[in-house]
């Protein structure tokens, strides 16, 4: 087990499994970025500053009942848990088993009727031949689906910006598009963490690997009334939507053809029933 520059223990050599950071070189924030003084730093500088930092100064240092990582959001960054959602008592939280870094990885969850051509990012089958998929959940609307991809324009931005460690993040020669139908009530975008047993239902880890996505990054959240939204849970470099950073665990509405950046060269377009009938 290696420790990153952080502090964090991770069973990966490359970066860090909690963080995100490199492993052999430790990031620094850029002065007058969030937690020192002279202002906070946002958009496209923020992220480029701390494509490879350490968690933030700042944050609650509230630790999550199930895993005991800190908190820097809603969502657990180290276990997926929702920190504002009700808790069980005590006993049964007591009860529940600890995410170890020995944990092996959850298993994706099965597709509830993907459309036909839209791909669920490798997701179960529905199970034997001939089997039914179960029945669609009415609270989820249907026909939704993202996009992930690299946008060259959005990359030049973030190496534009000057962070310590934009020279070190290259754009990638060939990122093929990945379609992800929207199944689930919670959609989490982030990177998959085999020490922590974490498998987001849009698992971005690549190839090729955008170092600036954390492994919690974000979350689609739908309402049947409402449609889709998303919730930025307090991942390390933010999450802009449409050209404009969202605030820490404020959803946002989606509509068609929104365009979602995240790390230092992923977008992720959302695309609604009616505009897979044109």
């Amino acid at each position: 087990m290696a420790a990153c520059p952080a502090g964090h223990d991770s069973a990966a050599t490359d970066y860090c499994d909690v963080c995100g950071m490199r492993m052999e070189m430790p990031g620094k924030a850029a002065p007058g970025g969030q937690g020192e003084p002279g202002g906070q730093m946002t958009g496209a500088q923020a992220t480029a500053a701390n494509v490879t930092a350490a968690t933030p100064p700042g944050q609650s240092g509230q630790l999550c009942p199930r895993c005991g990582a800190v908190r820097s959001g809603r969502f657990c960054e180290g276990c997926g848990l929702d920190l504002d959602a009700p808790m069980p008592p005590a006993s049964a939280m007591a009860a529940m088993p600890a995410v170890s870094p020995a944990a092996p990885p959850a298993e994706p969850p099965a597709v509830t009727g993907p459309e036909p051509g839209v791909s669920t990012g490798g997701a179960a089958a529905y199970g034997a031949p001939g089997e039914q998929p179960p029945a669609p959940d009415p609270a989820v609307p249907a026909g939704w689906s993202v996009a992930a991809t690299a946008d060259r324009d959005y990359y030049d931005t973030v190496a534009g910006s000057g962070g310590p460690d934009a020279a070190l993040v290259t754009f990638p020669p060939y990122c093929p598009e990945r379609r992800f139908a929207l199944t689930s009530r919670e959609m989490r975008i982030g990177r998959r963490s085999a020490s922590r047993g974490l498998t987001p239902e849009i698992d971005l880890t690549g190839p090729p690997l955008d170092p600036g996505i954390s492994r919690l990054h974000a979350v689609l959240m739908a309402d049947p009334v409402m449609g889709w939204s998303v919730i930025d849970p307090g991942s390390e470099n933010g999450t802009i939507v449409n050209g404009k950073e969202i605030p820490t665990g404020v959803p946002v509405p989606l509509h068609d053809g929104d365009r979602i950046h995240l790390g230092a060269w992923t977008l992720i377009t959302v695309s609604t029933a009616d505009s897979h009938q044109i």
